[in-house]
């Protein structure tokens, strides 16, 4: 990841984040994700964040039957670098993402918004510089057939640009993929097995609509 100003050091991470979980919503290290904020409870978080060190932590949740409340263990950080206030009670903001954490218990705070004991040591390598892949093309080949598939516009301009890194974790990011597909490449620490995997997900993904495709016909 580039080194970012206003960053706080690795060594510097918090020991505790307020989290929003979102589910199909991730973000991660050096990858923007714009959110509109409503809700009461997540308004407050984004107060008590730009109160602090601007920083929240995003995660998904576990949907069970049993447990509404569950949630995934691992997340990332994010940090608020722009936000707007609406008329209409809203906060539109832009969270980019910079470290990985996981979550080593929940916290009782009286704030209606949860908050969360992390580790970041696991993903220290968020903060080493961007490695290069193998196989960059492999990667733009499996993007191309899926967005074929799926209809998808990529700014292909922009990702010719993009290191191998930026333009992995913009996929997870952004990519409509499964929760669970999501949250497998969060947890992927390597950058090449994370490209390895994202590049199975949208081949599995094409294949399955390329059969749907011929059962139609």
């Amino acid at each position: 990841m580039k080194p970012n100003p206003f960053l706080p050091r690795f060594e510097d991470l918090p020991a505790e984040l307020p989290l929003f979980p979102i589910s199909g919503a991730v973000v991660m290290p050096g990858v923007q994700l714009p959110l509109n904020i409503f809700e009461p409870r997540y308004l407050s978080m984004v107060d008590y964040a730009l109160a602090t060190q601007h920083l929240i932590g995003m995660v998904q949740p576990r949907l069970t039957e049993q447990n509404g409340d569950l949630i995934y263990q691992v997340g990332c950080g994010g940090r608020i670098t722009s936000y707007t206030e609406t008329h209409d009670g809203r906060i539109v903001l832009v969270l980019t993402g910079f470290c990985r954490f996981e979550v080593i218990q929940e916290l009782q705070t009286p704030q209606d918004f949860r908050r969360a004991q992390v580790s970041w040591q696991r993903f220290s390598s968020d903060y080493n510089a961007p490695s290069a892949l193998a196989d960059r093309e492999q990667l733009l080949s499996s993007l191309r057939s899926y967005c074929t598939r799926h209809h998808v516009e990529v700014p292909w301009d922009d990702i010719a640009k993009m290191v191998d890194s930026e333009l992995v974790n913009l996929l997870c990011t952004h990519l409509p993929l499964d929760v669970d597909d999501k949250q497998a490449l969060v947890e992927t620490v390597d950058l090449s097995e994370r490209a390895t995997l994202m590049c199975g997900l949208m081949d599995m993904s094409a294949l399955a609509g390329n059969a749907t495709t011929q059962l139609r016909h």
